[in-house]
Protein backbone atom coordinates (compact mmCIF):
# COMPACT_ATOMS: atom_id res chain seq x y z
CA UNK A 1 0.00 0.00 0.00
CA UNK A 2 2.90 2.48 0.46
CA UNK A 3 3.16 2.92 -3.06
CA UNK A 4 -0.54 4.06 -3.25
CA UNK A 5 -1.48 8.13 -3.77
CA UNK A 6 -5.54 6.95 -1.76
CA UNK A 7 -6.07 4.73 1.45
CA UNK A 8 -10.06 4.84 1.51
CA UNK A 9 -12.07 4.95 -1.80
CA UNK A 10 -15.66 4.95 -2.24
CA UNK A 11 -17.70 4.15 -4.56
CA UNK A 12 -21.14 5.08 -5.88
CA UNK A 13 -23.14 3.70 -8.60
CA UNK A 14 -26.67 4.25 -10.60
CA UNK A 15 -29.27 1.86 -9.40
CA UNK A 16 -31.54 -0.50 -11.69
CA UNK A 17 -28.82 -1.19 -14.06
CA UNK A 18 -27.17 -4.83 -14.15
CA UNK A 19 -24.08 -3.79 -15.82
CA UNK A 20 -23.05 -1.22 -12.95
CA UNK A 21 -23.74 -4.11 -10.57
CA UNK A 22 -21.13 -6.87 -11.92
CA UNK A 23 -18.61 -3.59 -11.91
CA UNK A 24 -19.76 -2.69 -8.77
CA UNK A 25 -18.86 -6.24 -7.40
CA UNK A 26 -15.13 -6.60 -9.32
CA UNK A 27 -14.47 -2.97 -8.38
CA UNK A 28 -15.01 -3.70 -4.70
CA UNK A 29 -13.49 -7.24 -4.89
CA UNK A 30 -10.24 -5.69 -6.87
CA UNK A 31 -9.87 -2.87 -4.00
CA UNK A 32 -10.72 -5.23 -1.24
CA UNK A 33 -7.57 -7.43 -2.17
CA UNK A 34 -5.31 -4.78 -2.99
CA UNK A 35 -5.91 -3.63 0.60
CA UNK A 36 -8.03 -0.45 0.66
CA UNK A 37 -10.66 0.26 2.87
CA UNK A 38 -13.68 0.95 0.64
CA UNK A 39 -16.86 2.87 1.94
CA UNK A 40 -20.08 2.22 -0.23
CA UNK A 41 -22.70 4.79 -1.02
CA UNK A 42 -26.65 3.38 -0.42
CA UNK A 43 -26.90 1.97 -4.18
CA UNK A 44 -23.29 0.12 -4.62
CA UNK A 45 -23.88 -1.27 -0.71
CA UNK A 46 -27.07 -2.75 -1.88
CA UNK A 47 -26.06 -4.12 -5.24
CA UNK A 48 -23.53 -5.68 -2.21
CA UNK A 49 -25.65 -6.82 -0.30
CA UNK A 50 -23.89 -5.15 2.49
CA UNK A 51 -20.36 -3.42 3.30
CA UNK A 52 -19.63 -0.08 5.21
CA UNK A 53 -22.66 1.64 3.52
CA UNK A 54 -22.65 5.79 4.51
CA UNK A 55 -24.93 8.37 2.77
CA UNK A 56 -23.24 9.69 -0.54
CA UNK A 57 -22.48 13.17 1.45
CA UNK A 58 -20.64 11.49 3.92
CA UNK A 59 -18.69 9.98 1.46
CA UNK A 60 -16.95 12.85 0.54
CA UNK A 61 -15.54 13.35 4.04
CA UNK A 62 -14.34 9.99 4.75
CA UNK A 63 -13.15 9.38 1.54
CA UNK A 64 -9.44 10.19 -0.04
CA UNK A 65 -11.49 9.78 -3.53
CA UNK A 66 -14.63 8.80 -4.56
CA UNK A 67 -15.10 6.64 -7.77
CA UNK A 68 -18.63 7.00 -9.91
CA UNK A 69 -19.95 4.18 -11.65
CA UNK A 70 -22.59 4.65 -14.49
CA UNK A 71 -23.06 7.77 -16.95
CA UNK A 72 -22.39 11.58 -16.43
CA UNK A 73 -25.77 11.65 -14.13
CA UNK A 74 -24.44 9.72 -12.12
CA UNK A 75 -21.11 11.55 -11.47
CA UNK A 76 -22.89 14.91 -11.45
CA UNK A 77 -24.68 13.34 -8.27
CA UNK A 78 -21.95 12.09 -6.65
CA UNK A 79 -19.65 15.60 -7.21
CA UNK A 80 -22.75 17.73 -6.07
CA UNK A 81 -22.26 15.91 -2.63
CA UNK A 82 -18.81 15.69 -2.42
CA UNK A 83 -17.44 18.24 -3.96
CA UNK A 84 -17.62 20.33 -1.01
CA UNK A 85 -14.95 18.32 1.06
CA UNK A 86 -12.56 18.70 -2.06
CA UNK A 87 -12.81 15.09 -2.45
CA UNK A 88 -11.65 14.11 -6.17
CA UNK A 89 -14.00 11.99 -8.52
CA UNK A 90 -13.48 9.08 -10.83
CA UNK A 91 -16.01 8.27 -13.56
CA UNK A 92 -16.54 4.67 -14.72
CA UNK A 93 -18.51 5.07 -17.60
CA UNK A 94 -21.44 2.72 -18.42
CA UNK A 95 -23.54 5.63 -19.52
CA UNK A 96 -24.52 6.43 -23.66
CA UNK A 97 -22.45 9.72 -23.88
CA UNK A 98 -20.30 10.13 -21.19
CA UNK A 99 -18.35 13.08 -21.69
CA UNK A 100 -17.67 13.36 -17.73
CA UNK A 101 -16.79 9.72 -17.02
CA UNK A 102 -14.13 8.27 -19.07
CA UNK A 103 -13.02 5.04 -17.97
CA UNK A 104 -14.53 1.81 -19.94
CA UNK A 105 -15.64 -0.85 -17.94
CA UNK A 106 -13.27 -3.35 -20.06
CA UNK A 107 -9.88 -1.20 -18.87
CA UNK A 108 -10.96 -0.24 -15.19
CA UNK A 109 -8.45 -2.59 -13.47
CA UNK A 110 -5.65 -0.93 -15.53
CA UNK A 111 -6.62 2.43 -15.34
CA UNK A 112 -7.50 2.76 -11.46
CA UNK A 113 -3.81 0.98 -11.09
CA UNK A 114 -2.07 4.15 -12.50
CA UNK A 115 -4.54 6.80 -10.95
CA UNK A 116 -4.42 5.36 -7.51
CA UNK A 117 -0.57 5.43 -7.76
CA UNK A 118 -1.11 9.15 -8.61
CA UNK A 119 0.00 9.17 -12.50
CA UNK A 120 -3.02 10.66 -13.79
CA UNK A 121 -4.52 14.44 -14.64
CA UNK A 122 -6.20 16.25 -11.88
CA UNK A 123 -9.08 18.89 -13.36
CA UNK A 124 -10.29 21.35 -11.32
CA UNK A 125 -13.81 22.62 -12.75
CA UNK A 126 -16.06 25.36 -12.00
CA UNK A 127 -19.55 24.68 -10.70
CA UNK A 128 -22.57 27.54 -9.92
CA UNK A 129 -24.71 28.33 -6.82
CA UNK A 130 -28.30 29.20 -7.65
CA UNK A 131 -30.53 30.44 -5.22
CA UNK A 132 -33.87 31.44 -5.11
CA UNK A 133 -35.03 35.14 -3.53
CA UNK A 134 -38.32 35.74 -2.15
CA UNK A 135 -39.14 39.12 -0.47
CA UNK A 136 -35.32 39.36 0.29
CA UNK A 137 -34.68 36.05 1.42
CA UNK A 138 -33.19 33.11 -0.05
CA UNK A 139 -35.72 30.17 0.20
CA UNK A 140 -33.91 27.88 -1.67
CA UNK A 141 -30.32 27.28 -2.99
CA UNK A 142 -28.58 24.55 -4.63
CA UNK A 143 -25.44 23.54 -6.22
CA UNK A 144 -24.90 22.72 -10.22
CA UNK A 145 -22.27 20.67 -12.10
CA UNK A 146 -23.73 21.30 -15.27
CA UNK A 147 -26.22 24.22 -15.56
CA UNK A 148 -28.89 25.79 -14.01
CA UNK A 149 -31.82 26.45 -16.36
CA UNK A 150 -34.98 28.44 -15.90
CA UNK A 151 -37.57 27.61 -17.96
CA UNK A 152 -41.92 28.17 -18.20
CA UNK A 153 -43.89 25.46 -15.92
CA UNK A 154 -46.87 24.09 -16.51
CA UNK A 155 -47.75 26.46 -19.26
CA UNK A 156 -48.08 27.02 -23.26
CA UNK A 157 -46.39 30.55 -22.84
CA UNK A 158 -43.40 31.75 -23.32
CA UNK A 159 -42.31 33.77 -19.95
CA UNK A 160 -40.00 36.86 -20.05
CA UNK A 161 -36.86 36.84 -18.63
CA UNK A 162 -34.83 40.08 -17.58
CA UNK A 163 -30.97 39.40 -17.16
CA UNK A 164 -28.69 41.24 -15.53
CA UNK A 165 -25.06 40.87 -14.93
CA UNK A 166 -23.09 42.08 -12.08
CA UNK A 167 -26.01 44.76 -11.52
CA UNK A 168 -25.83 46.22 -15.41
CA UNK A 169 -28.73 45.18 -17.39
CA UNK A 170 -28.18 42.50 -19.91
CA UNK A 171 -31.65 42.41 -21.80
CA UNK A 172 -35.25 41.18 -21.83
CA UNK A 173 -36.43 38.39 -23.96
CA UNK A 174 -39.26 36.35 -24.33
CA UNK A 175 -38.10 32.92 -24.69
CA UNK A 176 -38.75 29.38 -23.29
CA UNK A 177 -36.24 29.35 -20.76
CA UNK A 178 -32.56 30.62 -20.61
CA UNK A 179 -29.47 27.95 -19.70
CA UNK A 180 -26.75 29.32 -17.11
CA UNK A 181 -24.15 27.13 -17.93
CA UNK A 182 -20.65 26.03 -16.73
CA UNK A 183 -17.99 25.16 -19.43
CA UNK A 184 -18.46 21.53 -18.13
CA UNK A 185 -22.41 21.74 -19.30
CA UNK A 186 -21.24 23.34 -22.50
CA UNK A 187 -21.67 19.26 -23.67
CA UNK A 188 -24.88 19.02 -22.06
CA UNK A 189 -28.06 21.18 -22.89
CA UNK A 190 -26.41 24.41 -23.42
CA UNK A 191 -25.03 22.78 -26.51
CA UNK A 192 -28.45 21.56 -27.63
CA UNK A 193 -29.84 24.93 -27.61
CA UNK A 194 -26.65 26.19 -30.03
CA UNK A 195 -24.35 27.03 -27.34
CA UNK A 196 -20.53 26.86 -27.91
CA UNK A 197 -18.32 24.15 -26.60
CA UNK A 198 -15.94 25.69 -24.12
CA UNK A 199 -13.06 23.72 -22.68
CA UNK A 200 -13.96 22.43 -19.20
CA UNK A 201 -11.56 24.16 -16.97
CA UNK A 202 -12.17 27.46 -18.35
CA UNK A 203 -13.34 30.21 -15.44
CA UNK A 204 -16.37 31.07 -17.73
CA UNK A 205 -20.30 31.21 -17.56
CA UNK A 206 -22.72 30.53 -20.42
CA UNK A 207 -26.08 31.95 -21.17
CA UNK A 208 -27.86 30.19 -23.75
CA UNK A 209 -31.88 31.00 -24.32
CA UNK A 210 -34.18 28.43 -24.93
CA UNK A 211 -36.66 29.12 -28.20
CA UNK A 212 -36.44 32.97 -27.55
CA UNK A 213 -39.15 34.73 -29.95
CA UNK A 214 -36.40 37.27 -30.94
CA UNK A 215 -33.93 35.30 -32.93
CA UNK A 216 -30.81 37.53 -32.63
CA UNK A 217 -30.90 36.79 -28.49
CA UNK A 218 -27.66 34.62 -29.04
CA UNK A 219 -25.80 32.95 -25.91
CA UNK A 220 -23.10 34.76 -24.66
CA UNK A 221 -20.15 33.87 -22.63
CA UNK A 222 -19.05 35.95 -19.17
CA UNK A 223 -16.26 35.86 -16.88
CA UNK A 224 -16.86 33.02 -14.23
CA UNK A 225 -16.64 35.57 -11.65
CA UNK A 226 -19.73 37.04 -12.43
CA UNK A 227 -23.34 37.44 -11.09
CA UNK A 228 -25.80 36.58 -12.94
CA UNK A 229 -29.39 38.12 -11.64
CA UNK A 230 -32.79 37.00 -13.61
CA UNK A 231 -35.95 38.07 -12.63
CA UNK A 232 -39.54 38.05 -14.82
CA UNK A 233 -41.55 40.54 -16.68
CA UNK A 234 -45.33 40.83 -15.61
CA UNK A 235 -47.37 37.70 -17.03
CA UNK A 236 -51.31 36.95 -15.91
CA UNK A 237 -50.33 33.22 -15.67
CA UNK A 238 -46.60 33.32 -15.95
CA UNK A 239 -45.28 29.75 -14.52
CA UNK A 240 -41.80 29.01 -14.49
CA UNK A 241 -39.34 26.20 -12.64
CA UNK A 242 -35.40 26.12 -12.39
CA UNK A 243 -33.33 22.98 -12.23
CA UNK A 244 -30.00 22.77 -11.19
CA UNK A 245 -28.33 20.00 -13.08
CA UNK A 246 -31.42 16.73 -12.20
CA UNK A 247 -32.78 18.59 -8.98
CA UNK A 248 -35.87 20.78 -9.86
CA UNK A 249 -37.04 23.55 -8.22
CA UNK A 250 -40.88 24.01 -9.28
CA UNK A 251 -43.15 26.99 -8.45
CA UNK A 252 -41.03 30.20 -8.49
CA UNK A 253 -43.11 32.59 -8.27
CA UNK A 254 -43.44 36.26 -10.83
CA UNK A 255 -41.86 38.17 -8.02
CA UNK A 256 -38.47 35.78 -7.01
CA UNK A 257 -34.80 36.67 -8.07
CA UNK A 258 -32.73 33.62 -9.71
CA UNK A 259 -28.94 34.67 -8.58
CA UNK A 260 -26.37 32.37 -9.80
CA UNK A 261 -22.83 32.68 -9.41
CA UNK A 262 -19.80 30.53 -9.30
CA UNK A 263 -19.24 27.64 -6.05
CA UNK A 264 -17.18 28.51 -3.55
CA UNK A 265 -15.40 25.61 -4.03
CA UNK A 266 -14.34 24.19 -7.74
CA UNK A 267 -14.46 20.22 -8.04
CA UNK A 268 -12.39 17.81 -8.85
CA UNK A 269 -11.74 15.18 -11.62
CA UNK A 270 -8.99 12.44 -11.77
CA UNK A 271 -8.70 11.59 -15.85
CA UNK A 272 -5.84 9.08 -16.90
CA UNK A 273 -2.72 10.55 -18.22
CA UNK A 274 -3.93 10.34 -21.54
CA UNK A 275 -6.91 11.95 -21.38
CA UNK A 276 -8.00 14.37 -24.47
CA UNK A 277 -11.19 16.08 -24.10
CA UNK A 278 -10.73 16.89 -28.01
CA UNK A 279 -10.59 13.12 -28.46
CA UNK A 280 -13.47 12.67 -26.69
CA UNK A 281 -15.33 15.34 -28.90
CA UNK A 282 -14.13 13.48 -31.97
CA UNK A 283 -15.43 10.32 -30.55
CA UNK A 284 -18.89 11.30 -29.07
CA UNK A 285 -19.62 14.05 -31.21
CA UNK A 286 -19.14 11.75 -34.71
CA UNK A 287 -16.11 14.17 -35.82
CA UNK A 288 -13.94 13.83 -38.53
CA UNK A 289 -15.63 10.78 -39.65
CA UNK A 290 -14.73 11.21 -43.91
Amino acid sequence: MSDYRFRIIGISAKPNVDRVGETVHRLYDELRRRGFTVLLDPVSGEMLGGGDILPLEELGRRCDVVIAVGGDGTLLNTVRAVAVHDTPVIGVNLGRIGFLVDISPDEVSARLEEILRGHCLTEERLMLKAQIRRDGRVIHEELAVNEVVVHRWITPHMIEILTHINGRFLNAQRADGLIVSTPTGSTAYALSGGGPILYPTLDAIELVPINPHTLTNRPIVIAGDSEVKIAFGTAKDMRAEVTCDTVSIPEVLIDDHIVVRKAEKPFRLLHPLDYDFFEILRVKLHWSNC
